[in-house]
């Protein structure tokens, strides 16, 4: 009897011990879990990863605030569709894929465009809203030129007005680069180009303003000519580039202040920066004359810019087409330093 009685007793204690060991294994399990649950997603995050594999990959959204309003835009959209050259521009040297673009007048470092895998949106002027529609796009920019059709626009897709602001142009140009970056992850590409651009401009605006000279910015269109001064849309010349304006007068319009070539003269710059806007926008039926031929006329030649070689011939392609981008204002700033 006292044996069967220690045997029992024995049993019990073992099964003590095993249940006891068993506790112990499953809180050693817990506690190493305790650090993983603590670095774990965020609850949002969590969300999206019980989701379904459609879900879990939406892109996030950013507002962006631009020249017409707020526009709430997915991160890393699949097809866009691009109106404003200086942001097709830059959204090319970021290697960013487009879906459509108006293929007429392109600039001509942007040719590339008007093959057959990109889709014809219409013109600058005359968008093609059922083309557009067709594509269904994720996201359209546009800028100044079609600003009045904002609204029709955003009907389609979500849709951001990337036009400068020409009173603070470099500000503009880089709040818009930085907008780019941010929607398709580019910002530290987008850093480094603002980064090599600032120091280019630097050393071009000190030795601009250590010539001292004057300039004078016109535009010439079918044999006549149009001025510029700080604050217009070729205003970085002085705004940025350190030229002092040859008249600080000049009305800030979009087609510039008309004159006559009896006002170049009598302003007599230093400098003369032309921009041909025929050799890229050719009016309908009309043969359109070189700028120089119109320019270097019997009153410019008056003036110290000719007598000294400083008349200079701007890209209209990188000045009037698609300034605001991150090759046309790189390579703007060069044409500027080129002519010093």
């Amino acid at each position: 009897m006292r044996k069967t009685l220690s045997i029992l007793l024995a049993s019990a204690l073992t099964l003590a011990v095993l249940s006891g060991c068993g506790a112990n294994n499953a809180n050693n399990t817990n506690g190493a879990a305790a650090p993983a649950q603590a670095s774990a997603p965020s609850a949002s995050a969590s969300a999206s990863s019980e989701a379904s594999p459609n879900e879990a990959a939406a892109p996030a959204e950013i507002t962006v605030k631009h020249a017409s309003g707020e526009t709430t835009v997915k991160t890393n959209p699949a097809k866009v569709v691009v109106f404003d050259f200086g942001s097709l521009d830059t959204l090319d040297k970021l290697g960013i894929e487009v879906t459509g673009v108006p293929q007429s007048n392109l600039p001509s470092y942007l040719k590339k465009f008007e093959d057959s895998k990109y889709e014809n949106v219409g013109g600058l002027m005359e968008p093609d809203f059922e083309k557009i529609a067709e594509i269904q796009p994720d996201l359209i920019i546009i800028s100044g030129r079609q600003a009045a059709s904002y609204d029709e626009f955003k009907k389609i897709a979500p849709t951001i007005n990337l036009a400068l602001d020409t009173t603070k142009y470099l500000d503009s140009f880089k709040a818009n680069l930085q907008t780019i970056g941010q929607i398709f992850g580019k910002q530290a590409e987008a850093d480094a180009e603002a980064a090599a651009i600032d120091a280019t401009i630097q050393s071009v605006h000190d030795e601009a303003a250590a010539t001292g000279k004057s300039a004078l910015i016109v535009l010439a269109n079918e044999g006549k000519i149009s001025a510029y001064g700080a604050g217009s849309r070729f205003g970085l010349i002085h705004d940025v580039l350190g030229f002092k304006p040859a008249d600080d007068k000049i009305e800030v319009s979009t087609h510039g202040q008309s004159v006559s070539f009896e006002y170049v003269a009598e302003k007599n710059p230093d400098y003369l920066f032309v921009i041909d806007r025929g050799a890229v926008v050719a009016a309908e039926g009309a043969e359109s004359q070189p700028a120089q031929k119109v320019i270097e006329n019997e009153l410019v030649k008056r003036t110290n810019a000719y007598k000294d070689g400083h008349i200079i011939y701007l890209d209209p392609n990188f000045w009037y087409l698609s300034g605001g981008g991150l090759v046309s204002v790189s390579e703007m700033v060069k044409e500027v330093e080129a002519g010093i």
